[in-house]
C-alpha cells in the first residue's frame, strides 16, 4: 500500500488521480488531499477519501473548512509545501498548475519521494534547482504528461545511446487550419473548447496556442537529458500516438492509447508494474485514420521561442512561462486578443535580464520581473 498526497487534488489532473485510487484502494491511500480554495470540491474529497493531512493554499479558505471539519489537520499558506516532504508520504503527485508547482517538487526531491509529475513549468523555470534537490535526496521524477510518460515508455525499448530523436505530437487545439484573421478573433471562449481532451482554462488556452508544446518541448529537453535540437513536434489531431522515440537504425517506437490522463498518471504511480486501468481500451478497428503534419511556426509562434529559451538558457525558460501565464490570464480576462499571447511572451524574453539562477531567491526575482513586464506588455509594443 502506497500513501499518496494529491497537489491540486480538486483540478483536472488531482481528480483523475484520485479516479485511479479509487480503482485500486489495494494499492494506494490517500493520505493527504493539497488544493487552492475550492471548499465545496474539497469537502467532498475529504469525506471520501478520509486523509491524514489537509492543505488549502488560500488562508480565507482553510479558516472556512476548518470550522466545517474542526477535527481534520488542516494546514495552510506556503506550509502546504511541506506536506510534500512528510515520512509517512511514499508519492507525490504534483498537479499544481504553473508557477508554483515548483515549491512542492523541491520539497519532496529533498526528501526523497517519487514524484508522479504533471507540473512542467517547475522544471522548465528552475531546472538547476530541481537537479541540486534529486541530488540532495535522491527523489525521482516519473513523468504525467501524456506525451512525457509516452516518451519514457518508448524509452524502454532499447539504449539511451541508441536514441536519435523524440518526436512529441500535439493536437494542433482548437484552431488548427485557421489564418491569422481567423486567429485575431478568436474569443477565449473558443479557445477553451479543446477537440480531444478536457483540461482546466490555461492548460487549454495553452494547447490553442502551442505555449503548451513548447513547455513539453523544453520539459522534455530536461527529462530525457537530450538537445533541443533533437526534439520535434508534430500535429496528430486524432492524439491516439501520444509520442515517438527514433532510434539510430531508423525505427520508430509509439506509445498509443486512448486520450485519457488516467493512463499516465497510474503508470507513473504503479512503475514498473503496469495494472488494469479504468481507462477505456483502444479499439485500433474503429480508427478510421491516423495523420501527421508539421506546425505552422508563423501563425503559432510559441513552439520556436521555446527552442530559443532553452538555447539561450538562463532566465529565458522563465520568462518563457511566466509572461505566458500572465498574458493567458489577461487573454482570458479580455485585456489581450489571441495573438497578442505570443507577442507578450516575445517581448518579455527580449527584456527581461539575462543571467544564472543559483538559488531560489534569484529564481523568484526573474519571475517577478517576467510577470511584471507581461502586465505592462501592450499590444501595440
Amino acid at each position: 500500500m502506497k500513501n499518496i498526497a494529491v497537489f491540486g487534488s480538486t483540478g483536472s489532473i488531482g481528480v483523475q488521480t484520485l479516479s485511479v485510487c479509487s480503482s485500486h484502494e489495494e494499492l494506494f491511500h490517500v493520505a493527504a488531499l493539497i488544493f487552492g480554495s475550492n471548499i465545496e470540491a474539497g469537502l467532498c474529497q475529504i469525506d471520501l477519501y478520509h486523509p491524514e493531512f489537509v492543505g488549502v493554499f488560500d488562508e480565507n479558505a482553510a479558516k472556512e473548512l476548518h470550522v466545517l471539519r474542526p477535527n481534520i489537520n488542516i494546514v495552510s499558506g506556503d506550509a502546504v509545501w511541506d506536506i510534500a516532504g512528510y515520512d509517512s508520504i511514499d508519492i507525490v503527485v504534483n498537479g499544481v498548475i504553473g508557477f508554483s508547482g515548483t515549491f512542492p517538487l523541491i520539497k519532496a526531491l529533498e526528501a526523497g519521494k517519487a514524484v508522479a509529475l504533471a507540473n512542467k513549468e517547475s522544471v522548465v523555470c528552475a531546472g538547476s534547482l530541481v537537479r541540486a534537490a534529486q541530488a540532495k535526496g535522491n527523489g525521482v521524477i516519473l513523468p504525467v504528461d501524456s506525451e512525457q510518460s509516452a516518451v519514457f515508455q518508448c524509452l524502454a525499448a532499447g539504449r539511451r545511446s541508441d536514441v536519435s530523436s523524440l518526436i512529441l505530437t500535439a493536437s494542433g487545439g482548437a484552431f488548427r487550419g485557421y489564418d491569422r484573421q481567423r486567429l485575431a478573433h478568436v474569443t477565449p471562449e473558443m479557445a477553451m473548447k479543446h477537440p480531444t481532451w478536457s483540461m482546466g482554462k490555461k492548460i487549454t488556452v495553452d494547447s490553442a496556442t502551442l505555449f503548451n508544446k513548447g513547455l513539453e518541448v523544453m520539459e522534455a529537453a530536461f527529462l530525457f537529458d537530450m538537445s533541443v535540437d533533437d526534439i520535434r513536434v508534430l500535429i496528430h489531431p486524432q492524439s491516439i500516438v501520444h509520442s515517438m522515440v527514433e532510434y539510430a537504425d531508423g525505427s520508430v517506437i509509439a506509445q498509443m492509447s486512448v486520450p485519457d490522463m488516467r493512463l499516465a498518471i497510474q503508470y507513473a504511480m504503479t512503475y514498473p508494474v503496469r495494472v488494469d486501468c479504468p481507462a477505456a481500451r483502444l479499439d485500433l478497428a474503429s480508427c478510421a485514420g491516423l495523420t501527421f503534419e508539421e506546425p505552422d511556426r508563423e501563425l503559432f509562434p510559441a513552439i520556436g521561442l521555446a527552442y530559443r529559451a532553452v538555447r539561450t538558457g538562463g532566465a529565458l525558460p522563465v520568462a518563457y512561462n511566466s509572461a505566458n501565464e500572465v498574458a493567458v490570464r489577461r487573454f482570458i480576462d479580455g485585456e489581450l486578443g489571441f495573438l497578442d499571447i505570443a507577442d507578450c511572451v516575445a517581448y518579455v524574453m527580449d527584456n527581461i535580464p539575462q543571467g544564472d539562477i543559483p538559488d531560489m531567491k534569484t529564481l523568484l526575482e526573474l519571475d517577478g520581473e517576467a510577470r511584471r513586464l507581461a502586465a505592462l506588455f501592450k499590444a501595440d509594443n
